[in-house]
């Protein structure tokens, strides 16, 4: 459960009727209620923007215990991989009474709601009453804020955040944003977990709770995670931006990733954090499938089906097509294993503590001094391959992933390795010409 929230109160008042907000965000958890803003004096009033239970996104006021404006979105925000830019305007003396409360979604303004009462009060938001971040009384926001701009008194429109992309048409972010901000306005989480406020402002932010982790994944290069989405079979539970995993006890099915290649050659870690060992089969590896068994005594693990590999933590060997394979050395707790995915060669390499197993080189070619060939993506069921991590039916195990963030959970490498390709960060060093799984990294 996440826990991590930002804080600050005003000493005084800012402009309550006519403020923007804009944020690039990434979910990671959903189907519960997770806060993007908010502030609640008392019981009877409180202003709130965040995603409901139901993943519809809400933005409301309420004084007095009354709705003075809400706003439900008809459509759901399942994205659990790519960033959302979100753009809202409080601006409740707008002539217009449609223009009251405006949401962009990616550049696009929101126009279907299922909910749609204008604002007809002043915001508890800008007041000198405490404001957070990514919490609302005890629900907290559980996935990645990147670039939150606050402007007072002034209604924006999305463009000043963002663009149009002229050759891919996606919307991208505009670092450097040009605007007056107002007296109480701020522009924090530009570069990392900075809350210090990098507009022309010192209204700085605290760190109300938690931990506020620093993470490469941002708008400009998304990072790959483990996928909430594909996650009905092997029933796992994840945490610290679905990087963390706790395997279900009567599954054998696995998890795959949000982002896959068919090209490339590509670089991840796994840390063993507790329960992995002899009595609890892990497998780290790659799948060209998705799970399609509940757990059942026919289930499949990873490395069960044609063209997926595991390897396992009990004995080090490879399963392939249900065949195991001899090729290193078992691992428990603590250890860390490095995955080297070649799709350029059709080799794969898995290192323990920065040591390459079954004498391997990746940087080999063609050649795979001590790989474990590995069928071409075009031949396999869906052309792709993602990072995986299969269970053996076992009580359940934690592994944390760390697909260039630089953490294990909240824990940053202890000493980052070399990285050629200057992207992502890892513990150990990245083989030359292997690079992160991100947009970036699938683009070189």
């Amino acid at each position: 459960m996440a826990s991590t929230y930002l804080n600050k109160t005003y000493s005084s008042a800012g402009n309550r009727n006519k403020w923007t907000v804009s944020v690039w965000l990434k979910r990671s958890k959903l189907g519960a209620e997770n806060p993007i803003f908010f502030c609640k004096p008392s019981g009877n009033f409180e202003t709130f923007c965040g995603f409901a239970s139901d993943d519809r996104l809400v933005f409301k006021q309420k004084n007095d215990g009354n709705s003075t404006g809400e706003y439900v979105t008809t459509r759901k925000f399942r994205d659990t991989n790519g960033f959302y830019n979100f753009v809202f305007v409080y601006d409740k003396d707008n002539s217009t009474a449609g223009d009251r409360g405006i949401i962009y979604v990616n550049g696009v303004r929101e126009t279907a709601f299922d909910t749609s009462n204008n604002f007809s009060d002043v915001s508890t938001w800008n007041s000198t009453n405490e404001m957070w971040i990514g919490r609302a009384s005890s629900s907290y926001f559980e996935g990645v804020m990147s670039h939150f701009h606050f402007v007072d008194g002034s209604a924006l429109a999305p463009t000043v955040f963002g663009s149009t992309d002229s050759v891919t048409g996606e919307w991208k972010i505009n670092t450097s944003p040009s605007y007056t901000v107002g007296t109480n306005g701020f522009f924090i989480l530009k570069d990392g977990n900075s809350v210090t406020d990098s507009s022309t402002n010192s209204n700085a932010w605290s760190v109300g709770g938690g931990t506020l982790t620093k993470t490469e994944d941002c708008p400009s290069n998304v990072f790959c995670t483990v996928n909430p989405l594909a996650n009905y079979y092997p029933a796992s539970s994840f945490a610290n931006g679905n990087t963390y995993v706790s395997t279900a006890g009567s599954k054998r099915s696995y998890n795959n990733s949000t982002l896959a290649a068919s090209s490339g050659k590509y670089y991840w870690e796994v840390k063993c954090v507790s329960s992995v060992g002899a009595s609890n089969g892990c497998f780290i590896g790659i799948a060209s499938t998705t799970p399609t068994n509940d757990g059942s005594s026919s289930a499949a693990s990873l490395g069960t089906k044609q063209y997926d590999y595991g390897y396992l933590s009990y004995d080090g060997k490879i399963l392939e097509n249900g065949s195991y394979n001899n090729y290193g050395n078992s691992y428990t707790d603590n250890d860390i294993i490095g995955v080297a995915m070649d799709l350029d060669n059709n080799k794969l390499y898995f290192s323990k503590n920065g040591t390459w197993q079954n004498s391997g080189v990746p940087t080999s070619g063609s050649t795979g001094t001590g790989a474990f060939s590995i069928q071409d993506p075009s031949g396999t069921v869906n052309g792709i391959y993602t990072p995986s991590l299969g269970d053996w039916w076992s009580s359940g195990f934690n592994v944390a992933f760390n697909f260039g963030n630089g953490f294990f959970q909240t824990t940053a490498v202890s000493s980052a390795g070399a990285n050629a390709s200057g992207n992502g960060i890892f513990e150990y060093d990245v083989p030359t010409g292997y690079t992160a799984l991100s947009t970036k990294g699938l683009n070189l």
